[in-house]
């Protein structure tokens, strides 16, 4: 393989260039804050631990920061832009600064989250820099839809960093927390700075890195089961799973009944549970609701009921390479 030149990737200058000449402002709705800086892309890249027979697919390149990053060591790139200017501009970008590795990249113009097949051979890595207002949504579907990507590392909104690699009793941990614990184990990685942006968000950014369990979890009930039982149990954090849970189960008592089965405490609140204890609870409302709530599941399990941590805040602000 052909190594390419230091000078390949976009510094500021080559940012507002580009800029200028395809007549992009970067956009709040859109999240664009675009990436400035060679070395931070190359910390991202590096912290990523991409190797140079991973295929890795990228969200939001926007005018190709990290898209050079990555293809300076991958196999492959796959880049995934909604922005018309944007996605007509990048594969030119590629070709010119990288023309050695230009056959290695691919760009498929969508929505991220209407995505479901990707060119080329299944993507082993994911490494994005993901827009505030769909930063969760987008990880999970891509970690749902292409189970072959074994590596995740994501930048964003550093609150929202904290809520993803969240552990049960901490004061941020919820929804995004539990799912994507379904799919992988979850760490923040890092923190990026404002100046390395263009132009500089008003939040700080953060990188989550997530390694996919080497097993799926092993559960009788379905994801959406079990993700039916998260979203109802954070829906009213402050209430004890008994309450937050009788909608879901269809009363309180079915709700005490799942949770019992489960070996849990009714009087615990989500903020203290596990997936896989959310699991737990999910197969033993699927066996109520077949006629078998046995229990067999909470056998020789002791539970105690957890804390009411506050609510997790919920405005969130990201940046885009």
């Amino acid at each position: 393989m052909t190594s390419p030149t230091s000078d390949a990737l976009l510094g500021p200058a080559e940012i507002r260039e580009l800029a200028a000449v395809l007549g992009v402002r970067p956009t709040k709705q859109r999240g664009q804050n675009f990436v400035i800086d060679a070395n931070t892309v190359r910390r991202i890249v590096r912290t990523a631990e991409v190797r140079p027979d991973d295929v890795v697919v990228e969200v939001g390149p926007g005018l190709g920061s990290l898209t050079l990053g990555l293809l300076e060591t991958a196999d492959r790139v796959v880049a995934v832009e909604i922005d018309d200017v944007l996605a007509s501009a990048l594969p030119a970008t590629v070709a010119a600064r990288m023309p050695e590795r230009a056959d290695r990249f691919a760009l498929v113009h969508s929505d991220a989250m209407h995505v479901r097949e990707l060119p080329g051979p299944p993507p082993t890595a994911l490494v994005a820099n993901l827009p505030y207002n769909v930063a969760v949504p987008v990880l999970l579907h891509m970690l749902d839809t292409f189970p072959t990507i074994e590596r995740t590392l994501v930048m964003v909104q550093s609150e929202v960093a904290d809520r993803l690699a969240a552990p049960p009793g901490s004061k941020v941990y919820g929804v995004p927390s539990v799912k994507a614990n379904w799919y992988a184990d979850v760490k923040r990685a890092g923190a990026i700075g404002r100046n390395v942006f263009w132009p500089a968000p008003n939040v700080d950014s953060g990188l989550v890195a997530l390694t996919r369990r080497a097993e799926p979890i092993s559960t009788t009930a379905t994801k959406a089961d079990v993700f039916s039982a998260v979203d109802a149990a954070f829906a009213q954090r402050r209430k004890t799973l008994r309450a937050a849970l009788a909608g879901w189960a269809g009363s309180a008592p079915a709700a005490e009944a799942a949770l019992v089965a489960a070996g849990i405490s009714p009087q615990a609140r989500g903020e203290s549970l596990t997936v896989e204890e959310f699991v737990r609870i999910a197969e033993n409302r699927v066996a109520a609701d077949h006629g078998d709530a046995t229990g067999k599941t909470a056998a020789g399990r002791r539970y105690a009921p957890g804390p009411a941590p506050e609510p997790a805040p919920e405005n969130e602000e990201s940046t885009q390479p």
